[in-house]
């Protein structure tokens, strides 16, 4: 049975490359039917917090990644913290000292780095040296019974040659046995390093295939002679290449933001996302672009992987998520929109009930201006307010010219005249005014769109001024004709 797991630290909150390796582990679970499991690896008690898991859990729900068995999932291998898992660690301990392949080392950390800078110095090997392993395993046992601190580490092989495996990404992979030391499985305080608690974790929860990034590939070997170490079979490796900036270096807050729910917070769609990262390094037939979640989790395979660095390109995820928000229709626009006017102080819960037909409206006219959802708020807020306050040097440019005055009392005159304050009209009224005023259509449009919405760039501008409505657009025509300038928002 295929089983995949995502095993987080949370020590920060989930950065967008491990978003990536969470959505591969989910859709290859999803084509082929099986298992996707959700692991805190929290073993840094230091920077492992509580907010940083709840973070976690958050931005995988954000993108719809639902796992099968974790942290409140059902399942039959919890728990699903590695710090609820101590006994586990310590059983396979024993294991491994039954069996001879962990023994413990009595090495003080002063005399380890005695030893390193010695090694260094002779441009040697600064490994550790194994003084440890040729104890007497009797002597050993009484040291360990006395008390003596003590540190346990795995007995690499030493007629092994190489730690050789099949990557499903990069193909076969070799590294020499003889560069990998004795580590430490478990610290003198009793806690599993890394390598020790997440093999035997992956081992107890029958994990099948382990997929992830290449900054863990120098632990694969490591890993490796853990499982054979005890017992277990290992699992199939499919190590992810890295995600890199534009400029070619690894991906960093200089780049943009790196958290999955930065994204969410810069108006980003989960669906837009999880389609851009499926898209980092992997292709469904090296042309389709626009993938749904269902199409990904019938056609993701690891064989069509790129083994090389994908590049984090800000402006094509602009505009694929500007696809995916013309794609939302008018109510599920308004659906998307309405927590950002909420939030923003221009509508309520309550109001935006009574105000939906005119949402609706709304939303094609902004839907097809935005890449994402945080531009909407800045677009539409002269539609909320009472009045607008003008930028000077807007004002300035645009409204204080003589002919600018007389098209803004033209436009105010036109439109006050109309029987009907509906957008067909109303570009029937503004369109005559050129020819009438002898002046360039620009400079009248212009001077109206600056006088209702305080910004040279609007919604259309017809659309707008019916949305606004009669009232509104004459007092706001008044106020710029007559210089004033009060931003005051609605109550």
């Amino acid at each position: 049975m295929t089983k995949v797991r995502f095993a987080p630290s949370p020590t920060g909150h989930l950065h967008i490359g491990n978003a990536r390796v969470a959505l591969a582990n989910f859709l290859f679970a999803r084509r082929l039917g099986g298992t996707f499991v959700l692991r805190i690896d929290d073993t840094d008690p230091e920077r492992s917090t509580d907010e940083n898991v709840s973070a976690i859990l958050r931005g995988l729900r954000w993108l719809g990644l639902d796992w099968d068995e974790g942290p409140e999932a059902d399942g039959a291998f919890g728990p699903y913290f590695q710090t609820q898992r101590a006994d586990t660690y310590l059983e396979a301990l024993e294991t491994m000292k039954a069996n001879g392949t962990a023994y413990p080392c009595f090495c003080t950390s002063e005399q380890l780095e005695v030893k390193r800078d010695a090694a260094r110095t002779k441009g040697g090997y600064a490994g550790y040296d194994r003084t440890c392993r040729a104890i007497d395993p009797q002597t050993a046992a009484a040291r360990v019974a006395a008390g003596e601190p003590h540190v346990w580490r795995l007995s690499v092989p030493a007629d092994r040659a190489e730690v050789a495996f099949d990557d499903a990404i990069r193909g076969h992979m070799s590294f020499p046995a003889d560069a990998v030391d004795d580590f430490v499985l478990v610290r003198t305080d009793g806690t599993p390093t890394y390598n020790y608690a997440t093999v035997v974790d992956d081992a107890l929860m029958e994990i099948s295939h382990i997929i992830r990034g290449d900054d863990h590939l120098s632990n694969t070997p490591r890993q490796i002679l853990v499982f054979e170490a005890l017992g277990h079979p290992v699992p199939v490796f499919a190590h992810l290449p890295m995600i890199l900036g534009a400029d070619g270096k690894r991906l960093s807050k200089r780049h943009g933001a790196t958290s999955v729910e930065a994204y969410r917070d810069e108006g980003y769609l989960p669906e837009a996302v999880l389609n851009y990262l499926a898209l980092l390094g992997w292709s469904l037939d090296g042309e389709t672009t626009m993938i749904s979640r269902e199409m990904l989790s019938e056609s993701f395979s690891l064989d069509r992987v790129s083994s090389n660095p994908a590049i984090l390109d800000m402006d094509k995820l602009d505009w694929m998520n500007g696809v995916y928000i013309r794609e939302l229709g008018a109510e599920g626009f308004v659906a998307r929109m309405l927590p950002w006017l909420i939030d923003a102080g221009l509508t309520t819960v309550e109001q935006s009930e009574a105000q939906r037909p005119w949402l609706l409206t709304l939303a094609p006219l902004v839907s097809e201006r935005v890449k994402r959802l945080d531009e909407v708020v800045p677009m539409v807020r002269f539609l909320f307010m009472d009045s607008v306050d003008i930028d000077p040097a807007v004002r300035a440019k645009t409204l204080e010219s003589e002919a600018a005055q007389a098209a803004v009392v033209a436009a105010r005159q036109a439109l006050a005249a109309l029987p009907v304050f509906e957008t067909a009209p109303i570009e029937e009224a503004l369109r005559a005014l050129p020819e009438q005023l002898g002046v360039k259509a620009k400079l009248i449009f212009q001077a109206v769109r600056v006088a209702v919405t305080g910004t040279t760039v609007s919604p259309p501008l017809f659309e707008s001024l019916e949305l606004l409505g009669r009232e509104k657009t004459l007092a706001r025509l008044d106020a710029a004709a007559a210089g004033v300038d009060d931003a005051a928002p609605r109550p």
